[in-house]
């Protein structure tokens, strides 16, 4: 008789409540969380962690509550103060309109962290590109580049209006891509011309591409096989998809993984 297989460890939510909010731009919210559940929280040590929100108001008819994946924008683990940034458009979505309307005192839980990135000084230089969803990640990643390392950031926002003061320890080259520029584009397809023109500096880059999955597919295949950058200093993930439900995309990202997988195939065989 063999043993039953261990069973995985129940997740245990953490408890915040929300301390204050701040419009960072017309579409883009800051939520700090704070209060005594996060005595002793762990925020990890990556520029990409994140959390999973969990909105028991919205819980479907079987119970199922629904979550939603959300970066970190800061720790401070001496004020017990956890940043989020939220982009809110009006009543789409979930997260966004909870954001809009958050107020002090208002409770939120949450599963987490998890991440796997953060500059490296083992590498001659770092690229950054993403959209809104990756903007958080983004700014948190410049934040801890080594002092003097060449950085080169590429930002897809919605317009002028949606840009926010980056700032890095690092030589930053900092560009955006606004959408209301390029009528009748797709979301997406200027960012991925513009970083198909980049010059890239001498060196090995550290990349990190995140944001819509269209995009970043798109892109990582070129990274990979235009730029030959190796598996190991790229961090790619598709955050989001445009058209679907954070559960929807959840349920298709592993065929967008073997899709991804099979993009690479040349340089694997390189």
């Amino acid at each position: 008789m063999t043993d039953p297989a261990p069973r995985k460890p129940e997740r245990v939510a953490t408890h915040a409540v929300v301390v204050r909010t701040e419009h960072l731009t017309p579409h883009m919210i800051r939520v700090v969380l704070g209060g005594e559940g996060l005595e002793g929280f762990d925020a990890g040590p990556y520029t990409d962690r994140y959390v999973k929100l969990l909105f028991p108001a919205a819980a479907g008819p079987e119970g199922r509550v629904p979550m939603r994946t959300y970066t970190i924008r800061s720790w401070d683990p001496v004020a017990r103060e956890l940043a989020i940034d939220f982009v809110a458009h009006g009543d789409e979505g979930l997260a966004g309109p909870w954001a809009a309307a958050a107020r002090p005192g208002d409770a939120m839980s949450f599963f987490g962290p998890g991440g796997d990135y953060a500059p490296s000084g083992a590498y001659d230089w770092h690229l950054l590109v993403g959209d809104e969803s990756a903007l958080p990640a983004i700014a948190a990643a410049l934040e801890a580049v080594p002092d003097g390392a060449p950085v080169l950031a590429v930002v897809e926002v919605a317009s002028a209006a949606e840009e926010q003061a980056l700032t890095s320890p690092g030589a930053l080259d900092l560009r955006w891509v606004h959408r209301d520029a390029y009528p009748g584009r797709a979301p997406g397809d200027v960012l991925v011309e513009a970083v198909e023109a980049l010059t890239f500096l001498p060196g090995q880059p550290q990349v990190f591409l995140h944001g819509d999955a269209g995009f970043v597919r798109t892109l990582r295949r070129h990274v990979r096989l235009d730029r030959n950058v190796p598996v190991t200093a790229l961090s790619a993930s598709g955050y989001w998809r445009r058209g679907r439900t954070e559960e929807g995309w959840r349920a298709e990202k592993s065929d967008w993984k073997a899709a991804v997988a099979r993009d690479e195939e040349p340089a694997l065989r390189s």
